[in-house]
């Protein structure tokens, strides 16, 4: 019996998840369908945050590995992906990137198109048997679409983004565009894992006249 080829979806959608470190580019990203669950505090000590991850991660791998085995299908799950805001949307960057505390995020994982809200419900109720985890109450299945955006690859420590932000503003401004919707970063190296200094993050911002 043949292996089932397995497809790269981040390969597929190279213009949206592989851009280059050296310049920021604009894109059209389209509405896609992602596992989201919404969460707030500092990433780097907030419990719920490692849950939110942990339950997005394996609800993508059981959806994957039932896909495989009902449909012969078999894919790469695409990296974790975060949506990034404060109660106050107009706060400047310092200040973002400042009070840790203060931030409220969506992390989420995109879903190939093949993909169901109904093979979800039945992958959360067997994942809810067997694994139990906290944060499987407030995923969901969702459509998602940012539309027209600049992106860029941050290569280093999230710490050092704000030089890589301000390159994506000056770019949207240079079009006459403001930032729209929230700032978007997208996780291509494990951050449980890599060296800071080698972690690579796309940063994406959706901007509009």
């Amino acid at each position: 019996m043949t292996a089932p080829k397995k497809i790269d979806l981040r390969r597929e959608l190279k213009h949206l998840y592989w851009p280059s470190a050296k310049e920021v580019v604009e894109v059209e990203v389209p509405e896609m369908r992602f596992l989201m669950v919404d969460g707030e505090g500092d990433p780097n000590t907030s419990e719920a945050f490692e849950e939110a991850a942990e339950a997005l991660y394996a609800l993508s791998y059981t959806i994957k590995f039932a896909v495989k085995k009902q449909e012969g299908l078999d894919y790469r799950v695409i990296p974790l992906e975060g949506l990034w805001w404060t109660e106050n949307e107009e706060t400047d960057l310092e200040e973002v990137l400042g009070d840790k505390n203060a931030w409220k995020w969506t992390l989420m994982i995109l879903q190939p198109e093949w993909v169901t809200e109904e093979r979800f419900g039945e992958v959360l109720d067997s994942v809810r048997q067997k694994k139990g985890l906290s944060a499987l109450p407030g995923v969901r299945f969702e459509c998602f679409r940012e539309g027209r955006a600049a992106q860029v690859m941050h290569v280093g420590p999230f710490a050092d983004e704000g030089p890589t932000i301000e390159r994506i503003d000056r770019f949207i401004g240079q079009r006459g565009g403001e930032m729209r919707g929230k700032h978007h970063e997208i996780y291509l190296s494990d951050f449980r894992r890599t060296a800071p200094e080698r972690l690579k993050t796309i940063i994406r911002h959706p901007f509009g006249r």
